[in-house]
């Protein structure tokens, strides 16, 4: 579970990345020699923590620690944390990036699931910052539908891309917000996408690059929008053998590389999964086995690896993402 000790532990990371400017990985479409470059210019709200994705999941690592522990030595640091950077103005800038030809498809779809996740907790907390935050959800929560509705394939990569991935976070801030417009395009999406799975390939999991297993995100997704009864037949069909091939921790040689820190982020995912479909013992396994690189080693893992362990560690006592 997510004690008071470690969750102070991982909000210190957080406040210290969310403020950290440099190293950065700029992702941004140019569409002329003027173009304004400047990251804090471009993201007032988000300019932290490697790149934009990170720093959307590093203020929703903060609102749920203070959710989760409101009243800890940390709670005062978040919040003038939060009232910094979630601003109705800082907001707005980010709101007019998307609407620039360079945010068009700018962090589609894992980068837009984070947000909307973000919204959905500060709504659960019925936090302050959930006005500010609004207009920019509002807004990625229509692309999100959209783009649900106009893809005829899935993402079925372990990476960024995954798209049921982006589906279960985005479907927690659909019904948070309720927003039945975007969980009915997110319903028949996961239908139309994955329906008709049959004998997942287990034993082709992890690829080096994976910090989701594209397996059990789907399971989850589908345990998420299919009735119980149906679930139990779909997920028979899917892992005739069960899940438990998944529950071994990856090998990971290499803790400071970019690419294989994705497989300590794999162990906190394929947990959070375990936790959603009932199998606890399989979950504290593997979080046992990545909570030692979680927060202290080489910034490729820290900036971002403190969000999955939180969301690891809190999925059993909030039941949801």
């Amino acid at each position: 579970m997510l004690t008071e000790e470690l969750a102070s532990r991982f909000a210190r990371v957080a406040l210290a990345n969310i403020v950290r400017e440099y190293p950065r990985h700029i992702q941004h479409l140019v569409s002329s020699a003027g173009d304004e470059l400047r990251e804090r210019i471009l993201h007032p709200a988000f300019y932290g923590s490697y790149d934009w994705h990170s720093a959307v999941h590093m203020h929703w690592l903060l609102l749920r620690v203070l959710r989760l522990y409101p009243t800890s030595r940390d709670a005062v640091r978040i919040a003038e944390a939060l009232d910094t950077h979630l601003t109705p103005a800082a907001i707005e800038a980010e709101l007019a990036y998307f609407g620039s030809p360079a945010g068009r498809t700018f962090e589609r779809p894992y980068g837009w699931a984070w947000l909307l996740l973000l919204q959905a907790e500060a709504l659960a907390t019925k936090a302050r910052w959930s006005r500010a935050v609004a207009p920019l959800a509002v807004e990625l929560a229509r692309r999100f539908a959209d783009y649900a509705r106009r893809s005829p394939y899935p993402v079925r990569s372990g990476a960024h891309g995954n798209t049921a991935f982006a589906c279960v976070l985005a479907l927690d801030y659909a019904r948070a917000a309720a927003d039945a417009a975007l969980e009915l395009e997110i319903r028949k999406a996961a239908r139309r996408w994955y329906g008709s799975d049959r004998e997942a390939p287990l034993a082709y999991e992890p690829s080096a690059d994976d910090f989701l297993s594209p397996s059990l995100i789907e399971a989850v997704l589908m345990q998420a929008v299919l009735e119980p009864g149906e679930f139990l037949g779909w997920v028979e069909r899917f892992a005739p053998l069960g899940f438990s091939v998944l529950a071994e921790p990856p090998t990971v040689v290499d803790h400071a590389d970019p690419k294989q820190s994705h497989l300590d982020g794999l162990c906190f995912t394929r947990a959070w999964c375990f936790q959603r479909l009932g199998d606890s013992p399989a979950a504290d396994a593997l979080v046992a086995a990545a909570l030692p690189h979680a927060a202290g080693g080489d910034y490729a893992g820290e900036h971002w690896l403190a969000t999955f362990a939180v969301l690891a560690l809190s999925a059993a006592a909030l039941k949801s993402p």
